[in-house]
């Protein structure tokens, strides 16, 4: 049995800058790796999905152009080309960051880890002991009580289609299911949402994700709430969707849109005594030390800490990184973390939800705005476009920012600045911002 200074379990934004951290301050560190190396984001997660979301984008412009008379004639677009190019991004990505591990002296192990005694570890074939273990496996799709669950393709699957679908029904109301529809709705095919809830998304605000949903309804796409999913059949080269209220939907193809746990179920953690919620992830306390097994740290999305965000796993993954070589960073509250919805537009979120401002007894006013007809709405004959700021009245800060529409990203991104740095609403009215620009109509929003 082989023994390390330190295990690292993933190879994604969490785990592969500490494992290259503790290596180059001279230890002996093993990296288990199952899949593709590089992790969610970089691979089959954010980058991908990005690059498929920014072409999409640009065809809804056109659409939207040609309502007025200005596009004359639609372009053409090529899936097929698209899925070339994203691949250019993802494909080089498992290999190189492979190599950098092998390059840096880390001894790699491809497999899914498992513990079979108190910081020992099995790989396929191989066990290693480690003095520490930093546990940063990412999420997966989550095993559904559906009938036919394995007709089911996943996000990953929708990445790599070469040929898109006629029709595609996208079971749970989610990021992956929204983002995926729209880019998908604008290549022309026929989308549905089916969402076991009244409402999607609620950890979005409620009157943005209602523009949303008056956006996906523009595009094509029928989003159906209170529609659980109870059964899947393959019908020849087509697959029937049945709901519980006994509603029946074809289409050729459906794609898993109902959540992400973290990967950690087959672990066997509890023999490295290491407590951990299936839903939330690994147990850690304010360092992202094991609460069970201070020999034992998890960043990203497996654990239960912080929003699944790749930007939160990279900077999970720096704080322990400091922590493993004798360092007490705390990890951060989070309340600045931008979050965003890449549909066409995108949904953005930072801060207080209006629920969350009043639970916890803030005075605030929260100003709702519709922003259809500013101008950088309008210049594109953007429809759906709306934002809502809340503005603490006893000191006058931003405590939470929502928005849909052009640039509502990087609008978000500001927004979180303010919010980080404790800005008041009259210091972010204060500069002279270049206009006409998305973040110069920020100003207004309050």
């Amino acid at each position: 049995m082989k023994q390390y200074n330190l295990a690292v379990f993933g190879t994604g934004g969490a785990g592969y800058r500490a494992a290259m951290a503790c290596k180059l301050a001279g230890w002996s560190v093993a990296v288990v790796n199952d899949g593709l190396f590089g992790g969610t984001c970089a691979v089959r997660g954010c980058v991908p999905k990005k690059v498929l979301s920014g072409t999409a984008e640009i065809a809804d412009v056109n659409r939207r152009l040609g309502e007025l008379g200005i596009v004359k004639r639609q372009a053409e677009f090529s899936w097929q080309d698209l899925i070339k190019h994203k691949r250019s991004y993802t494909d080089p990505v498992s290999p190189r960051t492979k190599k950098g591990l092998v390059d840096a002296g880390i001894d790699v192990y491809e497999g899914s880890p498992k513990f079979v005694g108190d910081m020992e570890i099995e790989v396929k074939n191989h066990k290693l002991k480690a003095e520490k273990v930093y546990i940063a496996v990412g999420s997966k799709p989550a095993k559904l009580p559906i009938e036919g669950f394995e007709y089911l393709a996943t996000s990953d699957d929708f990445l790599e289609m070469d040929n898109l679908p006629p029709s595609i029904i996208f079971v749970g109301g989610g990021y992956i299911s929204f983002e995926l529809a729209h880019i998908a709705a604008r290549f022309g095919a026929k989308v549905t949402i089916l969402h076991k809830d009244e409402r999607p998304l609620p950890m979005f605000d409620k009157d943005i994700i209602d523009a949303l949903l008056e956006a996906s309804k523009e595009a094509g796409i029928k989003v159906n709430l209170n529609s659980e999913t109870k059964k899947i059949e393959k019908n020849g080269k087509k697959f029937k969707v049945t709901t519980a209220s006994g509603k029946t939907i074809e289409a050729d193809s459906v794609v898993h849109g109902a959540g992400r746990p973290p990967a950690i179920d087959e672990m066997n953690l509890e023999a490295a005594n290491i407590d951990y919620d299936l839903r939330r992830g690994v147990l850690v306390n304010e360092y992202l030390r094991s609460t069970s097994n201070p020999n034992v740290y998890a960043g990203g999305d497996a654990a239960a800490t912080g929003p699944p965000l790749s930007p939160v796993a990279s900077r999970h993954g720096v704080i322990i990184a400091e922590n493993l070589l004798g360092g007490k960073v705390k990890q951060p509250s989070y309340h600045s973390t931008s979050s965003v919805i890449f549909t066409t537009p995108p949904v953005g979120k930072v801060g207080y939800l209006e629920q969350e401002a009043k639970d916890k007894g803030i005075d605030f006013e929260a100003t709702l705005s519709d922003i259809s007809g500013w101008f950088d709405s309008s210049r594109l004959n953007l429809k759906h476009a709306k934002s809502k700021v809340l503005v603490e009245r006893k000191t006058g800060k931003i405590i939470g920012a929502h928005l849909i529409g052009n640039h509502a990203d990087d609008l978000t991104n500001l927004f979180s600045i303010a919010i980080e740095n404790g800005l008041t609403a009259k210091q972010l009215k204060k500069p002279i911002l270049a206009f006409p620009t998305s973040s110069d109509d920020m100003s207004s929003m309050f």
